[in-house]
């Protein structure tokens, strides 16, 4: 009797460890996936710029409602449409990417709901690293129609002042505020 109790509650424990299901890996779509900003120029317009090269992963556990967000945006790859501009953003007063040519960005999903709202996370710049929250305005997965693989998708922003990292050049009072957004697209593992 004791023999097929054990062996039934061994069955049970393993049947219901096999239906817990595992977190999902994901990997960023770096073709789909531009993070951009915005920042007042000289005080008198805005100017616009993205990062044409980014990677890192995503994982969800949509059981367990958690999940993580691991990104490096090539800071060299950044692009306000303008050449000079481009240049002038990549030397000393701005992201110095001869010493500093990654942007690190690394957070806990936050669920409010059936899917993620936020993210709580750090982003590294300039080698200093600060608190940074996204909102998730957007967040959907489907079956890509031409890969025939779980894709996630989300549409995030947040806000910082980049003088807290010490991009003080030009920073004075409003001047240093950036809203970031980024459009993100990542294919299952």
């Amino acid at each position: 009797m004791i023999k097929t109790f054990t062996a039934a509650a061994a069955a049970a424990l393993l049947w219901s460890g096999a239906s817990v299901a595992a977190p999902t890996a994901y990997t960023i779509e770096s073709s789909h996936t531009y993070p951009s900003f915005e920042a007042p120029h000289m005080g008198i317009s805005f100017w616009r710029g993205k990062f044409n090269k980014t990677s890192g992963s995503v994982e969800l556990d949509e059981a367990a409602k958690t999940g993580s967000v691991d990104i490096t945006i090539d800071a060299t790859s950044v692009d306000f449409g303008h050449d000079k501009m481009n240049e002038h953003a990549k030397g000393d007063d701005f992201f110095n990417v001869a010493k500093y040519p990654t942007v690190a960005y690394k957070g806990k999903l936050v669920y409010t709901g059936a899917t993620p709202s936020a993210v709580d996370g750090e982003m590294t710049l300039l080698g200093v690293t600060k608190p940074l929250k996204l909102k998730i305005n957007s967040f959907k997965c489907i079956t890509h129609p031409m890969l025939k693989k779980e894709v996630c998708g989300a549409d995030a922003e947040g806000d910082f002042n980049r003088a807290d990292f010490g991009m003080t050049k030009y920073a004075d009072g409003d001047a240093g505020k950036v809203k970031l957004r980024i459009q993100v697209e990542a294919l299952k593992n």
